[in-house]
């Protein structure tokens, strides 16, 4: 098996970035969901409620935050001094700071409602939510894991049942592996090595109405799908399954074409 695509996420729930590299550190991939809108209540705003924040495409390179926003163009994204505390479901964050106002006004302009930007820095530690594991694993503004693993024959798979074939983006992976002997084998992997860096995946990923989101127009499926057939044989006590979530054990740098290993 080996990687087959790798993405990241630099504000959460808006447009991913595909890339053919991507660096680990303490937070996961270097960039991801370190960015979130906020509503006036300073709780988390995703596209389960605003879709159409998957047309807004961002761009992270050495100058900082860029957002390509439709109908407002290109804004330059900026963190400030201020700081706040941020809900993301259960979790109170502390130290996040606060965008400037021009580009969470532009954000507000694009949805009609007022949200605002806000940053995790280096300082704050968010921990994974996760019994099993021992040590303290940091989380950026992810739902609740630093990578989110899935599998190209899982998807063929469920296309197969489709009326029409889904793209793996509606499914926001960090990493989707190529070649696995037969769908849906990700349920019992529990540690691999992708390329050097060793991986635990802790539990499979429920899915929600953000699969139904063209990761293109923004807009939903009339027919539910894909989570309405996913729901039909892919169902469990942890909710509507597809891929799985992991935190890596060390930092590292992963890169399309890498070898994928099972250790268990």
């Amino acid at each position: 098996m080996k990687i087959k695509a790798l993405y990241y996420y630099p504000v959460k729930s808006l447009a991913g970035v595909a890339t053919t590299e991507l660096s680990l550190d303490r937070f996961g991939p270097v960039g991801d969901r370190r960015w979130m809108l906020v509503d006036q209540e300073n709780r988390f705003v995703t596209q389960r409620k605003n879709p159409s924040l998957v047309r807004i495409r961002p761009r992270l390179n050495d100058e900082g935050l860029c957002l390509d926003i439709p109908g407002q163009g290109r804004v330059k994204v900026r963190a400030s001094n201020d700081s706040e505390t941020v809900t993301v479901w259960r979790d109170q964050v502390d130290g996040v700071l606060m965008a400037s106002p021009e580009a969470s006004e532009a954000v507000s302009v694009f949805l009609g409602k007022p949200v605002t930007l806000v940053y995790m820095p280096d300082s704050v530690t968010r921990p994974v939510r996760q019994q099993s594991l021992q040590a303290v694993h940091p989380v950026s503004f992810a739902d609740g894991f630093p990578l989110l693993v899935t599998s190209q024959a899982s998807l063929e798979d469920l296309n197969q049942r489709l009326p029409w074939s889904a793209d793996m983006r509606r499914f926001r992976p960090n990493v989707v592996v190529e070649g696995a002997a037969m769908p849906w084998e990700e349920d019992r992997w529990q540690t691999l090595a992708l390329g050097d860096v060793p991986v635990r995946l802790v539990k499979p990923c429920s899915r929600c109405v953000m699969t139904t989101v063209d990761p293109d127009s923004g807009e939903r499926s009339p027919d539910g799908n894909p989570l309405k057939t996913l729901s039909g044989f892919r169902r469990t006590e942890d909710g509507v399954i597809f891929g799985a979530n992991g935190v890596h054990l060390e930092t590292g740098t992963l890169r399309v074409e890498d070898p994928v290993t099972i250790k268990l």
